[in-house]
Parts: C-alpha cells; sequence; structure tokens
C-alpha cells in the first residue's frame, strides 16, 4: 500500500488517500489527474475498501478508458471496470433487454443522415447532405440535452440550412419514428433508453446499483445533462461518487458538456471535499504562464504551478510568428520541424495543432515537400488499416502455436514476414506508411512490463484494438485542436492564430468567444517544452488581423522589439 501512495505529490495523496464519501477533484492540465485517480482506486482495492466489481471509473472516449484500464492493471487493481458511459449503458441495456422487453435489443445505426434523408423522402422535402448531417448534429444535442422533441421546439435554436423551424421538428419526429420501424437505436438513445429502464424498472435500477457501489468520473467538466441524469440513476440515494475535471478544458459546449456539473459539486453534494491540483509537472514554465495569462480571471480557472524549469526561463517562452500567407505559414512550419529533426528531436514528439480540418490541406504538402512523415489524427483508424488488422490477426495465430522465445524475437519475426524491418524504407507513400504502421506495433514491445508473455502480449493488443487505443507513430501529428484533447507532446505548433479561425468566424456570443478560449488553452497546454504560435496575414482573398487571443496573452505585434524585449518572443515575417 505504501508503494501505491509513494511518488504522489501532497495534493495527489489527499486525492488516493480520500476513499470514501463525495469528492471533487479540481485538476489542471499536467498535473497528473489520471495518476491521482488510479492510485486512488488502487488503493482502495488495496486497503479492502472497494470490492474491485463493485467500483465503475467512467470516461468519455475509448482511448481514455482503455488507458485507465492498463494503468489500473499495472497497479494490480486490473479487475475495475473502466468504460465510457454509452459503453457502461449498452452492456446493461443487452444484459437487461431479453429479461425487461424480450428478444434481442435493437440494431444501433451507424449513421443519422442516411435515415433522415429517408424521413425527409417520406415528407417529401428535398434537403442537401450538409443540411441533413447539420440537423443530426441537432438531433444530437436535443437528445444530449435531455429534452423531448416539444422542448427543442420551444428552444428557439436556428434551424439548419433551409428549413423552417416547423420542417426541423417535422424531420426529428419522422427521422424518430423510421427508427421504431425499424427496430434501431442511435448512439444517444443507447443512455436514453438505459436511464428510461433505471426510471421504469425497479428490478433493474436495484441490481444495478447492487452491483457498482463506487463510481469516478474522469473529464467530469465534458458531462452533458443526459449523462448526468443516467450517472444519478447509477447512485440512487448513495454519494460514493469521486469527480475530476478542469473548467478551463471545456471544448464540447455544442455536444451538449457543461462545466456547472463540476463547478457547482460541492453545492449538490453537501459535506463533499474538494481538493485542487495546479502543480503542472507536464510544460516547462514559459508555456504554464501563457496559459496562465490566457485564463486570468476566467470563471473556475486554476493558476497552474509549473513544476519543471526555471520561472522565467526564455528557452521555454513561445515563439510567435507571422506569415504572408497560408502556404508560407505552412512552409515556415514545415522548415522549422526539418531543422528540428535533424537536431535530433523525434517526430513523434512534434504535433501541428489547428482550428479546422481545412487547414491541414497546405500543411500536408509542405511536410511531404521536404520528406517529413505526418500521422493525420482523426483520418482512417489505427486499427482500421489493412496491414494493422493483417498483422493483429498473425500475431495472435502465432501465440497460440509459439512460447518459451524472448517476446522482441516472436513479435519482430511476425512482422518480418509481413515485409517489417529495423531499417525504415527510404521511400516515401505506401511503402514507408506500412512500415510506420507495422513499427508502431514492434514499438509497443518496450512499453509491457519485463516478463510479458506472447499470448499476454496479444491480448493486451486486442484489448487495443477493441477501444481503438492507438499506439505512438514514428510520425508528426496532425489534428484538430478538439481531437487534441488528453493528449501531449514535446514541441506544439498552433498556427492560424487569427481572426475567423481562433476564434472561429461565427462566434460571436460571450460564451462561444469563451469556448474558443478554452480550445486555445487546450492547444498551448498540449505542449511540454517548445510551443510556436503563428499566423497569416493574408487567406481566402482576404487581409487578417491577428488573434485578440495573442494580444490577451502579452503577445505583441510582430517586429515590435519592446514586445521582445518584455516577453522573449521571437516574432518575423516570412
Amino acid at each position: 500500500m505504501s508503494d501505491l501512495l509513494a511518488g504522489l505529490d501532497d495534493d495527489q495523496r489527499v486525492v488516493a488517500e480520500t476513499l470514501r464519501g463525495p469528492l471533487c477533484v479540481l485538476a489542471g492540465a499536467g498535473t497528473g489527474k489520471t495518476r491521482a485517480i488510479t492510485h486512488r482506486i488502487a488503493h482502495g482495492v488495496a486497503t479492502g475498501t472497494y470490492a474491485p466489481n463493485r467500483v465503475l471509473a467512467l470516461t468519455f472516449t475509448n482511448r481514455a478508458a482503455a488507458e485507465l484500464r492498463g494503468r489500473l492493471r499495472h497497479l494490480g487493481a486490473g479487475n475495475v471496470p473502466a468504460k465510457t458511459f454509452h459503453s457502461a449503458a449498452l452492456s446493461q441495456l443487452g444484459y437487461f433487454w431479453p429479461q425487461v422487453v424480450g428478444g434481442d435489443m435493437p440494431r444501433l445505426i451507424e449513421a443519422k443522415a442516411r435515415v433522415l434523408g429517408h424521413a425527409a423522402e417520406k415528407l417529401k422535402l428535398k434537403v442537401d447532405t450538409a443540411a441533413l448531417r447539420d440537423l443530426a448534429a441537432e438531433i444530437e444535442w436535443r437528445k444530449v440535452s435531455n429534452r423531448s422533441i416539444e422542448q427543442y421546439a420551444a428552444a428557439g435554436r436556428t434551424p439548419p440550412g433551409a428549413l423552417t423551424a416547423e420542417q426541423a421538428v417535422a424531420l426529428m419526429s419522422a427521422y424518430e419514428d423510421i427508427k421504431d420501424e425499424r427496430r434501431q437505436l442511435d448512439f444517444e438513445d443507447v443512455l436514453l433508453v438505459c436511464a428510461g429502464m433505471l426510471e421504469q424498472e425497479p428490478r433493474v435500477a436495484l441490481q444495478v446499483r447492487e452491483q457498482y457501489r463506487f463510481f469516478v468520473v474522469d473529464e467530469y467538466q465534458d458531462v452533458s445533462p443526459l449523462q448526468q441524469h443516467l450517472l444519478d440513476l447509477w447512485l440512487g440515494d448513495r454519494r460514493e461518487l469521486c469527480v475530476v475535471g478542469d473548467a478551463s478544458q471545456t471544448i464540447f459546449s455544442f455536444a451538449g458538456a457543461d462545466s456547472a456539473h463540476l463547478l457547482d459539486f460541492p453545492q449538490r453534494y453537501e459535506g463533499s471535499r474538494v481538493v485542487r491540483l495546479e502543480r503542472n509537472y507536464r510544460s516547462e514554465s514559459g508555456i504554464v504562464a501563457t496559459a496562465n495569462r490566457l485564463m486570468r480571471d476566467r470563471p473556475g480557472a486554476l493558476t497552474l504551478l509549473a513544476a519543471r524549469g526555471d520561472a522565467g526561463a526564455a528557452a521555454s517562452d513561445p515563439d510567435v510568428v507571422q506569415y504572408r500567407d497560408d502556404m508560407a505559414e505552412a512552409r515556415g512550419i514545415a522548415q522549422s520541424i526539418l531543422t528540428r529533426l535533424e537536431q535530433g528531436a523525434k517526430p513523434e514528439e512534434i504535433a501541428i495543432l489547428y482550428r479546422v480540418n481545412a487547414q491541414s490541406a497546405p500543411l500536408e504538402t509542405a511536410l511531404a515537400d521536404v520528406g517529413i512523415s505526418y500521422h493525420l489524427r482523426g483520418s482512417t483508424r489505427f486499427f482500421d488499416r489493412p496491414e494493422v488488422k493483417q498483422a493483429v490477426l498473425a500475431l495472435r495465430g502465432a501465440s497460440v502455436a509459439i512460447s518459451g522465445e524472448p517476446l522482441f524475437k516472436s513479435v519482430s519475426d511476425v512482422l518480418r514476414s509481413l515485409g517489417w524491418s529495423q531499417v525504415p524504407p527510404e521511400a516515401q507513400g505506401a511503402v514507408r506508411s506500412k512500415w510506420e504502421s507495422l513499427n508502431a506495433i514492434m514499438a509497443l514491445v518496450d512499453q509491457v512490463p519485463v516478463g510479458t508473455t506472447f499470448r499476454q502480449f496479444t491480448d493486451e493488443l486486442l484489448e487495443r484494438q477493441a477501444g481503438q487505443h492507438e499506439p505512438t507513430m514514428q510520425a508528426v501529428t496532425l489534428a484538430t485542436l478538439h481531437s487534441a484533447k488528453g493528449l501531449e507532446w514535446d514541441e506544439v505548433y498552433l498556427p492560424g492564430l487569427a481572426e475567423g479561425l481562433v476564434p472561429i468566424s461565427y462566434a460571436k456570443s460571450f460564451e462561444q468567444i469563451d469556448e474558443e478560449r478554452r480550445l486555445l488553452y487546450v492547444g498551448i497546454t498540449r505542449a511540454r517544452t517548445r510551443l510556436t504560435l503563428s499566423w497569416a496575414e493574408e487567406g481566402q482573398r482576404r487581409v487578417r488581423e491577428r488573434s485578440r487571443f495573442l494580444q490577451e496573452i502579452g503577445m505583441r505585434s510582430p517586429g515590435a522589439a519592446g514586445a521582445r524585449a518584455r516577453t522573449g518572443v521571437r516574432s518575423a515575417t516570412r
């Protein structure tokens, strides 16, 4: 038990030792929140306070759930389930549906837009594909906000495309009718139906509450009204709940996330304990100071304290660079990365994060022109790639027959038969892409505990595949700011910091601008040692202005000698 608490700082240790009652952990970026809560769970299991199968750890993505399971396993608490809200609800539906309703559970639909298209045909409405996608997003917002169609109609939201409010509501109703006729559920229905079953069937609620007695919710600032409602039903009248979150990282309000659940936790659960984690172990001092300036005086914002680097060290101050246009910016970033790689930086420790997907095109071109491999996060998922599927199948098959050899030899022999080599191919394109995929699997050998057998390795690989927990690729990462949440790199480039991009052009209200601020905060706090902020003066045939956020964090106009003297910021025009 002492080993489980060793290495925790004072505040993390308070979290790990507070095993009972409502607990709210306000955890800033890079403060070790996952470490704190996994050690708390493992400590509870080790002391006998928790039975492993009575704890449910909840989060919001399959990747995050897989990371929680992996950490718990290494801490000796591998029997504790860690799931997303949806996977927990889906497993409960699958178990109780035959008992309560009878027969098999309805099938899940893969795409709302297709069903909405059928609804439009039924109503004899002509609706383009873009409007159907936007209406699908409205359906998702309605459901995660826990509103009926009638309540949605009364909310006064602007309908997508050329649809009138009445047409939008009619399409939503027809969509639900078609699903019912086909015995189908959509993604949000999983939570709604699970909640309905718990509310209407006392024996189901009793059985679930008997099974799970202790709840831990990670990234609690992202919880929606529907998820909170389901969590309340799982808890019943108990108060054994630990929540962890950071209001400054609430970036999914458009999807129903509401940080009020986190900030109002002490009022909702009287007598709850609140612990603040503010010591940042990820980023150097200049990056931490930049993040603090951006979020200064914002509601619920924590003040981060840098645990690495000397206070005010010029080496960690972000660079800010001004370019002529988008292509010049992309080439400048590519050249900077090439220089860093020649100096010994690892490509997998570098990321370029941008506001919208359209920004990736010039960046991809510029990186390819100088021969830098990149991984586009959010494109084809790693475990869906043909070469990865083939490798997983081959490894699993071999692990049944091979035993007693060193793990490195067993895995490398299989991957060599599929085209892997220790030396990467010089060619770019598909050949290099395949090698990088296989090499990412090979690199997992160095990440498992000493003594892991071939069969145990493939079991973990299959678990990663099921949870889409991707390994690290030896390539520069390109990703949107939203998809970068929960990740970190040594070096981060944040291009496009101009009005109309950050904040985005359609962000008009105070709340929308504040969400854009939090999005930039997430981008800044992904960087460990180097951060480069940039913007282009011209784009899409118009002149741009630098983002208001650059001024707020003390980044003066490029070329201003006084600004360089005061902040240590490098400015350049290219």
